[in-house]
């Protein structure tokens, strides 16, 4: 056979190779419903295997935004799947749906099967977190659309939600807010945090101004945490009203996103205040408070609404559960 194609910059049997490569990552993340194998044309999954009786099916997509442009910078790209992962299943946790199977799309001008296994195990690693089979993806070469060693990503995933159990539910004043602390800044507003740091003069090597024990890198690439697990069990007994993934848009626009439209989020300033990464940003880039919680999570990465009686079960739950939850403010009327 003529290598013509590959003489054009796409390398067919690279691709193989790497299907091949990253078999054993998709197996590794086998869940009730998908035996996780990868080489069909589309990826399978039983809901009735899944133990699910009247089910509402929740998709979501999202990507990882200038983040990549870090991990490019560092040639580090173990975790920035986590973060694909991550933006996709909080989303559809937020409909109350558990995140049952993802697909990636990976796309780069020329196929390096280190570069693209060191993402497909942190997609699988976010996929073990959040308890979804890889089921499939797309990795696509086009040469000239990327440059040298860059690279983009999609991610893709299906949830499910017994019909009694979706979110939101309706939300009334007096609510209460739970804020669940990110581990930093997740994958939005980097655009902004890549112009602090060259406004700064600081290399991404650098020692990080707010943690001098690691890089300015590093702690812009810790991923995404991942709410599923800790979050799920109080989502399916009517304690929860809502749940608000703060990506894009930040405090100030995610949260009402799941409000009834004639309330509003009331935030205590005193107890969200700002972690130690967020207080750099704000007095680096001269950033108003509006500007910060429009843009930054500002260190919680998701907010739960319950009612005031619910609160200290649904708190000592999550704690329980790993996660580190406070109350953050409370519901009004507009």
């Amino acid at each position: 056979m003529g290598d013509a194609y590959k003489q054009a910059g796409v390398d067919i049997d690279a691709g193989e190779r790497l299907v091949s490569a990253i078999k054993p990552l998709a197996k590794s993340t086998s869940r009730p419903g998908a035996n996780a194998a990868l080489g069909g044309f589309g990826g399978l999954f039983d809901l009735k295997a899944a133990g699910f009786a009247d089910p509402i099916l929740v998709s979501g997509a999202d990507g990882v935004g200038t983040k990549l442009k870090i991990a490019f910078d560092l040639d580090r790209h173990d975790t920035i799947g986590i973060d694909l992962v991550a933006m996709c299943v909080n989303d559809v946790l937020a409909q109350g749906a558990e995140p049952l199977f993802f697909l990636d799309y990976f796309s780069t001008s020329k196929l390096s099967q280190k570069t693209a296994t060191e993402v497909v195990s942190g997609i699988a690693e976010g996929c073990r977190q959040a308890g979804c089979a890889l089921v499939g993806g797309e990795t696509a070469e086009m040469p000239g659309m990327y440059g040298p060693g860059e690279y983009d990503l999609a991610g893709f995933c299906v949830g499910a939600v017994e019909r009694t159990n979706m979110l939101p539910r309706r939300t009334e004043p007096g609510d209460i807010m739970i804020g669940l602390a990110s581990s930093g800044a997740h994958s939005n507003g980097y655009s902004l945090i890549r112009k602090v740091a060259a406004e700064s003069s600081l290399a991404f090597d650098d020692p990080a101004p707010f943690n001098c024990t690691v890089t300015l890198g590093e702690a812009l690439l810790a991923p995404t945490r991942i709410y599923v697990k800790s979050v799920l069990p109080v989502l399916t007994d009517n304690r929860v009203k809502a749940f608000a993934h703060i990506t894009g848009g930040g405090l100030s626009d995610n949260v009402p996103r799941v409000l009834n439209d004639d309330l509003l989020p009331r935030f205590d300033d005193d107890a969200l205040g700002l972690p130690p990464l967020f207080e750099w940003l704000r007095d680096a880039g001269h950033l108003s408070s509006d500007e910060m919680r429009r843009t930054f999570n500002c260190g919680i990465g998701g907010v739960l609404v319950t009612s005031a009686d619910a609160v200290d079960d649904v708190i000592s739950t999550l704690k329980e559960n790993g996660e580190d939850a406070r109350v953050i403010g409370d519901i009004g009327e507009i």
